[in-house]
């Protein structure tokens, strides 16, 4: 073999190193990346209420070990282009996917809610606010808004609750039925997490490698319960054991149904039998869902009830599923197995705690490039197309 020596015009193409990207959102190619980043971004009581779950977390970490038994057959040779809309409750949306509601967002990224709803306006989907959020439903504005519901013993502060999302434009109303006591969640107990956070030596000491946070923190307004605890006099671990109605019934559905005419959305089901139930009350949507594994330790993976439970009363309600969905291939099998739209709670929470708004942008667009993608790899050009031709549980 000859050797020469390279010239500088064919080295030159070789010797062009990529930029340092500081910016943690840029950066960022996959939720993986936000989840890292996000934990580096926020004192670790805080990371840990988005991360952890309830008991040994053995729900938490089926809910993610059930997608790895998606199985695609994917159709090659059909060409077209991809579309990736879908209309939820009878809105249309540009992808099959929901931002949930989560509590205490303004702890996560002291742009809360607001940011995340700008986001999902933006994105074209729906974002629902939780009735534990740091902003009252009045001061939230988005194009697609529900308000997530949890029935208080207080039954004229419920009705007073459900006329102010009528009353604030809100579209759904999602009624939270697994929360009828808190679950036990050791990490925050570990932690003594507490709204606001309280400034104890350990916090004062990761305080000290979070100082933007801190600094966020105190300079904004006060965190509170918006919604219903204008002086933030309420301690959180007081709020479910004494506030929340734990003797709700499916005879109380009645009564929500003659004070809301919207859409009416059951999340928490975690059987074929209550997902059946749900439709004969006239629900229009329920959400499978074990709250992120943070409240009945061993429950169902919710992927794994979607075909099921579609099967069942799909002709008669929307079908919702939340839990363990990380990547856009999540979302296209989720749908495929029957699923009207997913919806997700830690991922956009990591791209909060990162960089606000810009991060929960980030996680919408991540999910629809991943989405985009397995679509075309699995032969569907549409949201319709995903089936169970295409998608299946291995055994």
């Amino acid at each position: 073999m000859t050797r020469r020596v390279p010239r500088w015009r064919e080295l030159r193409p070789l010797l062009q190193p990529r930029g340092l990207e500081l910016d943690p959102v840029k950066r960022a190619h996959t939720l993986s990346d936000l989840r890292a980043a996000a934990g580096k971004r926020v004192p670790k009581a805080v990371f840990d209420y988005v991360e952890g779950g309830a008991d040994d977390e053995i729900s938490l970490r089926r809910n993610r070990s059930a997608f790895d038994r998606v199985e695609f057959s994917p159709q090659v040779l059909v060409g077209g282009d991809i579309d990736t809309g879908t209309t939820i409750l009878g809105e249309p949306a540009e992808l099959p996917l929901v931002l949930a509601p989560t509590g205490y967002t303004r702890m996560m990224h002291h742009a809360g809610e607001p940011a995340v709803a700008q986001a999902a306006a933006e994105a074209g989907i729906p974002y629902a606010l939780s009735t534990m959020g740091t902003t009252a439903p009045e001061d939230l504005h988005g194009d697609n808004l529900w308000f997530q519901l949890y029935v208080w013993r207080d039954r004229g502060f419920t009705k007073d609750m459900v006329g102010r999302a009528r009353d604030a434009g809100f579209r759904a109303l999602v009624l939270t039925v697994d929360t009828p006591v808190p679950g036990n969640r050791v990490r925050d107990i570990r932690n003594g997490l507490t709204l606001p956070p309280r400034l104890s030596l350990s916090t004062l000491l990761d305080g000290a490698t979070k100082p933007r946070w801190w600094w966020n923190l105190l300079t904004t307004e006060p965190l509170r319960f918006a919604s219903f605890d204008g002086d933030g006099s309420l301690a959180p671990s007081d709020i479910g054991a004494k506030m929340f109605d734990r003797d709700v019934t499916w005879t109380d559905l009645a009564w929500l149904r003659e004070v809301w005419d919207g859409p009416l959305v059951i999340k928490g089901i975690q059987s074929v039998r209550d997902a059946k139930k749900a439709a004969e009350v006239a629900a229009d949507a329920v959400v499978l869902s074990n709250h992120g594994g943070r409240q009945l330790d061993r429950g169902p993976a919710p992927l794994e009830l979607v075909q099921p439970v579609a099967d069942e009363v799909g002709d008669r309600l929307e079908v919702f599923v939340d839990g363990g969905i990380r990547t856009g291939g999540d979302i296209a099998a989720a749908v495929g197995l029957g699923a009207k739209a997913c919806l997700i709670g830690r991922p956009y929470l990591y791209g909060l705690m990162t960089g606000g708004e810009r991060g929960v942008t980030k996680v919408i667009s991540i999910l629809r490039e991943e989405l985009e993608r397995t679509m075309r790899l699995v032969g569907a050009n549409a949201i319709t197309d995903l089936d169970r031709s295409r998608v299946r549980l291995r055994a």
